[in-house]
């Protein structure tokens, strides 16, 4: 068995995380900024505080990687630049994570000279992308969390040798597979796509009867490979191993880091690989799973009738007669620890930090705070803890990074060539996109989502007359179906094709009489993304539909190429690979709020719908006047059981994405 060593990868959300990293013995870091990072919420970095952080990492041979993975608005390409521009000069990071097709643009034109690497967010989800990415000058690519072993493989062996594979081994997982969540954006204008989720999936969510609790139907658990890892080590393709949790504590990272750095340099140790996976358990996360890693044992990692809130369960809360809340704690809590009482979305949720040590069975008094009265059985977490040995490493560090001295500002004066217009002299189109062709005659621009049932209810004749949508994800164990469909329809003339990533155009040959459109999946939200859509050879964009009034109405007036919007019909709030066995599809499912969803099956995935429809004919004609030249109405079929809905929404028109 040949073996390498993959990098492990620590997250760190501020300098006692970054530290304990160091300490650990991380072989790299990635670090946020204060914009254009993906984890808004966590505490992230000014470029000064980076700067030295990054040296202290170099001065222990650790490498430094800076996420800028948010999806970039018109308005943000100069701040982007400018702080790509500020970073490349103090920081020198090893790497840039970029979800945006504009971030790659960015980095050639400010002349950055580090490595690129592709954000799970980018979603290059099965193998014939990653040709697409080599040829874009991308160095590595993060895989979907939702590959298993299999799939991992056949990534691995489609790899180009200019590019190297980052997989997710421990943290966090979302229900939505990443870059295809709009939820947060669709419920309110916090766009995950920009590091803003209020993670409404983690939410309670019931059914119309009375007699069923609301449940956590959408809330994963965590991810933790843990001895799974092993078979990776024989993969040298796969270079990087990722512990996700810019978000957690130094206590977290510091056993994260640990733990995997001893299964990878001991795979074949019994005892030690007891020891790793020990720590893991003590890295304060939520109940972790395997998830489908194992494709002869795929588990969904589901448990709607428990909470999967983060932290270890150190206690539940009770009322004094006076009615003051406390909880005993089951084990002993040190000084320093920090603890989280209830969920996000129960009365009273807060944080708190213990000011002295507590023994096991110890009582401790709950401060109310200002946000609803806590009720007992409240359950209480330890989310991050401050050991002595923990403590006394990052003082050592903290007096090593005192003594890095980096320039206190920096500036820069870039600018950005945008790209000239596409000068408009076609007729509005008025297209349309649903799952099996129309009866009667065909319509220029009908676009039928990309199947073998909707190809078997397609004459012949009409094969080549019809603008084709491929899915917003491909898995690798549905390319070589997909790419046999693709065969057919070239087979029979087909020469338009609504790609669900920019990536998919690698299920293609080459052939110039092809026309390639980049559908709304593939999140274009700015000129420069179009820019290398047009340098990619697409004809055409259909815009991100989560974008605000004023970003729709800037975006043509640098686009290279005629530009699409989705004007009516249903967007889904997600997409996933999952469904818990307690989701009934197709029926309706309610929030706490009384927001209705409702969730279907195409191929492999899970599209998670709202119960209203997106509708923006009123402002058909600001658009055209903008440039727009594409309107875009889609059609699903409605649930017989799901409410009518008396309602539409405007996205995000009339709101400020953040």
């Amino acid at each position: 068995m040949t073996k390498h060593k993959p990098e492990i990868l620590a997250p760190a959300g501020d300098k006692s995380s970054f530290l304990a990293a160091i300490a650990a013995g991380a072989d790299a870091i990635y670090a946020g900024l204060k914009h254009f990072s993906a984890r808004m919420e966590a505490h992230n970095f000014s470029t000064t505080e980076l700067a030295a952080l990054a040296q202290l990492a170099r001065d222990h041979g650790i490498k430094t990687y800076i996420p800028m993975n948010t999806l970039v608005k018109p308005d943000d390409i100069e701040s982007a630049a400018r702080l790509l521009d500020r970073v490349a000069q103090t920081v020198k990071p090893d790497g840039i994570i970029v979800q945006d097709l504009a971030m790659v643009q960015i980095a050639r034109q400010v002349g950055y000279e580090g490595e690129i690497h592709l954000s799970t967010l980018a979603n290059v989800s099965s193998p014939s992308g990653l040709k697409i990415a080599a040829e874009m000058g991308i160095d590595r690519v993060v895989v979907p969390r939702e590959l298993n072993l299999d799939e991992i493989k056949q990534m691995a062996e489609a790899c180009p040798e200019s590019i190297s594979l980052e997989m997710f081994v421990h943290g966090a997982l979302c229900y939505s597979v990443s870059g295809r969540c709009y939820w947060s954006s669709y419920f309110g204008g916090k766009s995950s796509l920009r590091g803003r989720c209020v993670q409404p999936c983690r939410r309670l969510y019931g059914t119309s009867s009375r007699k069923d609790q609301p449940k956590r139907l959408f809330s994963c658990l965590d991810l933790s490979l843990d001895v799974l890892t092993k078979p990776m080590i024989t993969l040298p393709e796969v270079s990087s191993w990722k512990i996700e949790g810019r978000k957690k504590g130094p206590h977290y990272v510091y056993y994260t880091v640990t733990g995997y750095r001893m299964l990878r340099d001991n795979p074949n140790d019994a005892q030690i690989r007891k020891n790793a996976t020990q720590l893991l358990e003590l890295a304060l996360s939520r109940p972790s799973s395997h998830s489908n890693f194992l494709p002869q044992r795929p588990f969904v990692p589901l448990d709607p009738t428990n909470e999967t809130g983060s932290g270890f369960l150190i206690g539940i809360t009770k009322q004094e007669k006076n009615g003051k809340s406390y909880f005993e704690c089951r084990q002993e809590l040190l000084q320093g620890d920090f603890l989280r009482i209830g969920y996000q979305d129960q009365a009273g949720h807060q944080t708190m930090k213990i000011r002295k040590f507590v023994p096991k069975r110890g009582k401790v008094t709950i401060q109310a705070q200002g946000n609803g009265r806590l009720k007992s059985g409240t359950r209480v977490f330890l989310i991050d803890r401050r050991e002595e040995g923990l403590v006394n490493a990052l003082k050592k560090l903290e007096a090593a990074l005192s003594r890095i001295k980096v320039a206190e500002k920096t500036s820069s004066s870039v600018k950005i060539d945008l790209p000239h217009p596409f000068n408009v002299t076609d007729r509005v189109k008025l297209m349309s996109l649903q799952r099996n062709p129309p009866r009667g005659r065909n319509k220029y621009g009908t676009g039928i989502w990309l199947s073998a049932n909707a190809l078997d209810r397609t004459p012949k004749p009409l094969v080549s007359k019809i603008w084709w949508y491929l899915p917003p994800v491909i898995w690798p164990n549905e390319e070589a179906e997909f790419k046999q469909i693709l065969a057919y329809c070239l087979a029979h003339g087909a020469t338009d094709f609504v790609l669900g990533s920019p990536w998919q155009k690698g299920l293609f040959p080459d052939d110039d009489k092809l026309n390639f459109h980049a559908g709304p999946f593939c999140n274009v939200a700015n000129p420069l993304a179009l820019m290398e859509l047009y340098e990619m050879g697409f004809k055409s964009a259909f815009v991100s539909p989560e974008l605000s009034k004023a970003d729709f109405l800037a975006l043509p007036q640098h686009s290279p190429l005629p530009l699409g919007i989705i004007t009516s019909g249903l967007w889904p709030l997600a997409i996933s690979r999952i469904v818990a066995d307690e989701t009934e599809l197709m029926a309706p499912i309610y929030s706490q709020k009384k927001e209705v969803c409702w969730v279907r099956k195409y191929n492999q995935n899970y599209w998670v719908y709202p119960g209203w429809e997106l509708e923006l004919k009123e402002v058909t004609k600001k658009l055209e006047s903008a440039g727009y030249s594409m309107f875009l109405q889609i059609t699903e079929t409605w649930p017989k059981a799901v409410p009518t809905p008396n309602r539409t929404s405007t996205f995000n028109w009339d709101l400020s994405l953040m």
